[in-house]
């Protein structure tokens, strides 16, 4: 949700956002216009009044010291007050209605986005590792795990419905490996408090973060329970401050977490249909920050190093895409992808975003930090992963691969493995 005063202040600024991310704006800038018209004259009527108000009380003040009758002078004064609360109450009612329109709109862009229309125009800001060659044609990670007995995506079928699957052995150990080596190097050496969080929260939830309610549809809803399965865990561990407020020097505040998170995935048919890359349940450490908006722009740059940092453990080429403003989230307003290259499927996959939400998300939350100056201001949210764990382990099995149709175990997990 953005500052409202500042879509009126400054409404090209939210226009411009809204052109870059394909939106039409047509509607919206008419309505803003509309409100930022009538609150003008309402509010140069409502000064007008409080002037004139003070003048005819000094005016009843001097009456009243001469022992003049004031009965119709003071009946003036009830009616001119009476009109200010009239007009205060509209301002209220145009202030609402503004936000209702708010309650839906994109965040604005990071003047560091690139203008695109799609991931094409993404831009590439660093690339890690060597591509790994083969003398044999690699295989994607289904076709090694099903042949090796570890995945079984037809009894996951049959267990839920399609794009869920089961790991057997081998495979369920590294998950689990793979979930202790981020933690145990976020906690470490990035500096992340761990945390164990509900994957089931309410709507308030799920509002604050952004996707009540726009993206209703892309996540599992209990309607019975009013409650909503996570589609990651940047929704509890953000909403851990909603509605509080935290004191500067506790600033800033780095938490991460391991949940199953679920998506509906919808729009997604056809896509990626086999494998680990596009599923309904998943495994993943994710992290979060609460920062000040002066140090935002830097923790965003740090997170992108802690996530980075277990790929480089793992020793797995990537790149690090800066996305383009119709690629972003509606939530962001800045964002970087890390993508992971496969060598069965012969493409990068992402496997990371990390995202800066300034105070989008704070606002909505009401998450504040009181300054040195005893201000209560918003504080900036950032959240990426640390990574998507079965994406991760599908890298893992496609670049340590091995001709006869198995695969390395990389040494950061070998001590896991004991």
């Amino acid at each position: 949700m953005l500052d409202i005063n500042r879509i009126l202040q400054n409404p090209d600024e939210l226009l411009n956002s809204l052109k870059k991310r394909g939106v039409n704006a047509a509607d919206i800038e008419a309505k803003i216009k509309e409100v930022s018209s009538k609150q003008k004259l309402l509010k140069h009527e409502a000064e007008e009044l409080r002037a004139e108000r003070n003048r005819v009380s000094k005016e009843i003040g001097i009456l009243k010291s001469q022992g003049k009758d004031i009965t119709e002078i003071s009946a003036s004064v009830k009616g001119v007050g009476e009109r200010i609360k009239s007009i205060e109450d509209e301002l209220t009612l145009q202030e609402e209605s503004l936000l209702d329109l708010n309650i839906g709109l994109p965040n604005i862009l990071d003047d560091s986005v690139p203008e695109g229309k799609n991931e094409e125009d993404n831009v590439e800001v660093k690339r890690w590792g060597d591509i790994p060659s083969f003398q044999f044609s690699p295989k994607a990670h289904y076709e090694i795990g099903e042949a090796m007995g570890i995945f079984d995506f037809e009894r996951g079928v049959k267990l839920a419905g399609a794009r869920f699957y089961t790991y057997i052995g081998l495979a369920a150990k590294l998950e689990r490996a793979l979930m202790n080596l981020m933690l145990d190097t976020h906690t470490t050496e990035n500096g992340y408090t761990e945390m164990w969080v509900p994957v089931l929260v309410n709507d308030d939830s799920m509002i604050a973060t952004g996707q009540l309610p726009k993206f209703a549809e892309d996540f599992y809803r209990l309607e019975k329970d009013g409650l909503n399965l996570i589609p990651t865990a940047e929704v509890p561990l953000t909403n851990f401050y909603r509605d509080e407020i935290i004191q500067e020097k506790d600033l800033p505040i780095s938490v991460c977490a391991h949940t199953s998170c679920f998506r509906r995935e919808a729009g997604s048919y056809g896509r990626d249909t086999r494998g680990l890359v596009r599923v309904h349940q998943f495994q993943k450490v994710e992290l979060v920050k609460f920062v000040t908006p002066e140090s935002s722009q830097q923790e965003h740059e740090k997170m992108l190093t802690s996530a980075e940092s277990i790929l480089q453990k793992l020793n797995l080429p990537y790149r690090i895409m800066l996305l383009c403003s119709r690629d972003i989230s509606s939530q962001s307003s800045k964002t970087y992808d890390i993508e992971v290259w496969m060598p069965g499927l012969n493409r990068f996959m992402e496997i990371s975003s990390v995202s800066n939400f300034k105070d989008y998300q704070a606002r909505r939350g009401k998450i504040r930090y009181k300054s040195k100056e005893g201000k209560n201001l918003l504080v900036h949210t950032l959240n990426g992963s640390g990574l998507a764990i079965g994406r991760t382990l599908a890298a893992v099995i496609e670049n340590y691969q091995t001709e006869d149709g198995t695969f390395h175990i990389p040494d950061a997990l070998k001590t896991y493995l004991r």
